[in-house]
């Protein structure tokens, strides 16, 4: 998923520059997912946090709220082994912040949230494996809102 299509160039798929510096946070159980899609948000501009599951994700969204580091996004897993998955996760960021942006990220597209995830109040949804050039056009689109 890492790997640039050879249509699109590195630098086309680096953030405008009035997105550059934005916060991100990301919440993934697996580990390698965090890290993928953490490298490839560094690398089109954006500073990013991670998060193992929804609760450390909350916790972490309030913390940068309370210091005044806001994220600008965050990109949730839809479910996570053991630990809050991205629905719960999210009902609960949206009670600290009615203005929350989000993306649910998922494997499973046929779930529910995943087909209706304005509903569950998510801007948007992506498709696990996900390449950069999808990561980047959907992050372009929630910001841009």
């Amino acid at each position: 998923p890492a790997v640039l299509s050879r249509k699109k160039s590195a630098a086309s798929l680096e953030a405008a520059p009035a997105l550059k510096k934005k916060r991100i946070l990301i919440m993934d159980d697996e580990i390698f997912v965090r890290t993928v899609a953490g490298e490839m948000l560094t690398h089109m501009g954006f500073e990013v946090e991670y998060t193992g599951d929804g609760q450390e994700a909350v916790d972490a969204y309030r913390t940068a709220m309370e210091a005044g580091n806001d994220f600008s996004l965050v990109i949730l897993d839809l479910f996570v082994t053991g630990g809050t998955g991205g629905e719960e996760a999210m009902q609960k960021l949206l009670d600290i912040d009615p203005h929350i942006k989000g993306i649910v990220s998922t494997g499973f597209w046929d779930d529910p949230v995943a087909r209706q995830y304005r509903h569950y109040g998510f801007q948007e949804v992506i498709q696990k494996p996900f390449s950069m050039e999808q990561l980047s056009e959907v992050i372009r689109r929630v910001l841009n809102e």
